[in-house]
């Protein structure tokens, strides 16, 4: 008798007395799973393995139905790369190439995820938008120098230089990193701004247009001045459309010129009248006539002068004359008070006449003046009819 399992065998040869085994299962009773199948949990029926080739190390696995793995590979079948580990082919997994800035990438397809310190692409090989990579290894991708304001905020390093180059700046901007105003520009608060010379400075020939510090326009065009060349230069005005400054002209109203000739033998006498200002002259400029004669012709130049000048110098002038009438008032002044305290000074008169002293005095303005205080000696007395006694101790004497 065979004695074959029921569920591995497919019969018996009477003949030779052998079972024979169906797919997966062996031995001689066809009772046990061949090489690379399991037993099912719970059943007496084998599950092949399923390893898979490129993962695992062969096609055989435990009870459980799991594969012993490669280097590389994890799961039950082997079948799906480990973390830091993807299918570069199909005979084994190969490690992430991160260039150690990430851990873990694509199981399938490889490209890294995750990439750190400031580092992008497949392999976290490039630096991020903003950072340029470092000549120095350690140092990795550092961040660029270039305001997002002044430039785009990307820069790269050229070969055999040590500092980053901003990519591209942003107008009204130059230099390395872009931290400089070009041309036409200047710095206000760490901004620069275009220069406002209202289209009166040529870049040719002042190529900064206007000082990178300030602002004020350099080289102003077209009789124009000032700190933008916003206005006109003296002696020009702006014209009827505002727009352009032209020179002042001044209207003059000359009296006819007349020649007069005395006799055959005399000489040629030429008269010219005096030129009389127009009184719409502009208020900026006077307009000087000065006759300047020759044998048989006569011409006539004339000066612009400034009205500002013009008006100083008349203002000049009248503090001079205040000034001098001033000091004349005060002299004279002085004069008469000296004379009147002169002529107002008191005076004394003594007569001594043998025993009696004649005293007298006189005062324009103290007429009546009481002069019993002249003489400070207790003995001296005043007499009722104005005479003044003076005593001593021997001798008395009136006056």
């Amino acid at each position: 008798v065979c004695n074959c399992s029921s569920v591995g065998s497919a019969g018996c040869d009477r003949t030779s007395g052998q079972c024979r085994c169906l797919a997966g299962y062996t031995g001689p009773r066809c009772h046990s799973c061949a090489h690379g199948f399991f037993p099912e949990q719970g059943g007496q029926q084998c599950q092949p393995c399923s390893c898979s080739p490129a993962g695992a190390t062969s096609d055989q696995c435990d009870h459980s139905g799991r594969c012993q793995c490669k280097v590389g590979a994890t799961d039950l079948k082997c079948d799906r790369c480990s973390e830091g580990y993807y299918r570069f082919n199909e005979t084994t997994c190969e490690p992430c190439q991160c260039n150690n800035h990430s851990q873990t990438c694509d199981n399938s397809t490889g490209t890294c995820l995750d990439c750190q310190e400031n580092t992008e692409g497949k392999h976290c090989e490039l630096c991020k938008e903003g950072f340029y990579r470092s000549t120095h290894p350690a140092h990795g991708c550092q961040h660029c120098p270039c305001s997002i304001v002044a430039s785009t905020g990307t820069c790269h390093i050229q070969p055999g230089d040590s500092i980053p180059r901003c990519d591209k700046c942003k107008p009204g901007y130059t230099g390395l990193n872009c931290n400089q105003c070009d041309k036409g520009y200047y710095n206000s608060d760490s901004i620069c701004v275009r220069c406002k010379c209202n289209g009166n400075v040529d870049p040719a020939l002042s190529p900064s247009v206007c000082r990178p510090d300030s602002g004020e326009c350099i080289g102003c065009l077209y009789h124009t001045t000032g700190f933008h060349c916003e206005l006109c230069q003296e002696g020009y005005s702006r014209d009827s459309e505002g727009t352009n400054c032209t020179r002042k002209e001044t209207t003059l109203a000359p009296e006819p010129t007349e020649f007069t000739t005395s006799a055959p033998n005399t000489t040629k006498a030429t008269s010219f009248s005096t030129a009389v200002l127009n009184s719409t002259l502009s208020p900026t400029t006077l307009q000087t006539i000065f006759p300047i004669s020759s044998s048989d012709n006569s011409t006539s130049a004339f000066a612009d002068v400034s009205w500002t000048q013009f008006n100083i110098i008349i203002l000049t002038v009248i503090i001079i004359v205040v000034v001098l009438l001033m000091g004349f008032v005060g002299a004279v002044y002085m004069y008469r008070e000296y004379q009147n305290r002169k002529l107002n000074a008191p005076f004394w008169t003594i007569e001594l006449k043998e025993d009696n002293i004649s005293f007298s005095s006189y005062h324009d303005s103290i007429p009546n003046a009481d002069v019993s205080g002249l003489l400070e000696d207790d003995g001296n007395e005043v007499a009722p009819n104005g005479q003044l006694t003076l005593t001593t101790p021997m001798h008395n004497y009136k006056a």
